[in-house]
């Protein structure tokens, strides 16, 4: 076995007795409560899920095995000569909980390169898809083309005891993470540039410098890719693609399958699309100004009209953050540092030091901050990556990540078949009558 997986299987087994414990002796005990409103508004705040690869802290934000982002860029191993941590070094911290050294960075390294060797048959499947085609039904169905490769799937078919489920999902997993950047890639170079020939993968580059070499864009874009995947690697296993990654997985459905339905949720526009509204609302708010860099006051003005046509201002806000979101800070130091002086970052700069005093005054908004999505479009934008519906893609690739790591721990605890118990809509009412009764009051 590799150094990570030796370490993962360790990590296991001192896992185990903790949950078996919770079950056994303190399986009754009440940990939350539920209201009408969340099971009506989607389940929203329902402590009823288990992971231990990320949890949002509502003042921190997202905290990676107990590390804010801050202390996991700070920390975790970064390439000669790169800003940005290696994308393989955030992989072993969410699967073990360990800050990883540069021998073991480079253990995953190795590991990777190993498997990212795209199928013959994955590209056919690409190209066999029209030109129209929106790119992340090809991500998904390239995905799940590679469920023919599952190692989990032999291995249960030859009937592999319960507790080793982990060992081959472990595999899949590796084989899947280390091509989705080929995969994107190749997708992007015969969606947007047509007669080009795809730029194979290079074997002596990390997964975020790879990435920039397959899409033929110069530094310091390697470190934009490793930056962007390790932010968007992980949010809690509640979020939409997160928790329909780990739902389907509860099946034991493969880890092809199940990063496909992943894919799938986020392709929805309640969920992965914000970035791209963020980047709309900006080149239509830069053509109002005729292109050019509006007054604090008509910024002022452009935002309150916003707001008073029932409209919210496209970045601002988040479910659970009340403070601005640590990705977007990140991402806004990468970019007073690279991008300074690019015309959409100059409003993106200006809308964060105006937009939350309104907010505030609003009224209307619990988190007048920006989140994540103010500031990801911007950055590939300024980098040459402007088609739009490509960037849900992107952030494909690094929610993998994430994902995956809470699958091989699922199994590796043997977690359950998810299965909420559902009321009719008369059977609530009847509750609430109940609890509404005189004699209950």
């Amino acid at each position: 076995m590799s150094g990570l997986k030796d370490k993962l299987a360790e990590k296991i087994e001192l896992w185990r007795p903790r949950i078996k414990s919770l079950v056994e002796d303190y399986g009754d005990i009440v940990i939350d409560k539920v209201t009408v409103s969340q099971v009506i508004g989607g389940m929203r705040g329902i402590k009823s899920l288990i992971t231990d690869i990320s949890y949002l802290d509502p003042k921190e934000g997202i905290r990676y095995r107990g590390y804010t982002l801050q202390e996991v860029f700070r920390k975790l191993p970064k390439p000669g000569g790169a800003e940005i941590p290696y994308v393989e070094g955030l992989v072993y911290l969410l699967l073990t909980g360990d800050i990883p050294n540069d021998e073991e960075v480079a253990d995953v390294f190795d590991e990777f390169k190993k498997r990212r060797i795209l199928p013959r048959y994955v590209c056919e499947v690409i190209d066999a898809f029209p030109a129209k085609s929106h790119p992340m039904v090809i991500f998904s169905t390239a995905i799940l083309t590679m469920a023919r490769e599952s190692f989990f799937n032999r291995k249960y078919n030859a009937g592999i005891p319960k507790n080793d489920f982990w060992e081959p999902t472990y595999e899949d997993a590796l084989n899947l993470l280390a091509k989705l950047p080929s995969i994107a890639a190749y997708i992007y170079t015969k969606l947007y540039r047509k007669g080009q020939k795809p730029v194979p993968s290079s074997p002596d580059m990390d997964f975020g410098g790879n990435f920039a070499y397959m899409m033929g864009i110069d530094k310091p874009y390697d470190d934009v890719s490793r930056l962007h995947f390790i932010i968007h690697a992980d949010h809690e296993s509640g979020n939409v693609s997160a928790h329909t990654g780990h739902l389907v997985a509860s099946s034991l459905s493969d880890i092809y399958l199940s990063i496909s339905a992943t894919i799938n949720a986020l392709a929805g526009p309640l969920h992965g699309l914000a970035n791209q509204e963020v980047l709309r609302w900006l080149h239509e708010l830069r053509e109002k100004m005729g292109n050019e860099m509006p007054t604090d006051d008509e910024m002022k003005q452009f935002v309150w009209d916003t707001l008073n046509s029932g409209q919210v201002i496209p970045g601002f806000g988040h479910a659970v953050l009340r403070k601005t979101d640590p990705r977007y800070t990140v991402q806004r130091e990468f970019s007073l540092k690279h991008l300074s002086e690019d015309p959409i970052f100059k409003y993106v700069d200006k809308l964060y030091k105006i937009v939350p005093p309104i907010l505030k005054e609003h009224g209307k908004a619990k988190n007048p901050w920006p989140n994540v999505d103010a500031q990801s479009g911007v950055i590939q934008w300024h980098y040459g990556v402007k088609e739009y519906e490509f960037y849900t893609v992107l952030f494909g690739i690094g929610r993998s990540i994430g994902v995956t790591a809470n699958i091989i721990w699922d199994r590796a605890l043997g977690y359950p078949l998810e299965r909420p118990k559902s009321l009719t809509t008369s059977m609530l009412e009847q509750m609430v009558s109940t609890i509404n009764s005189p004699e209950n009051k």
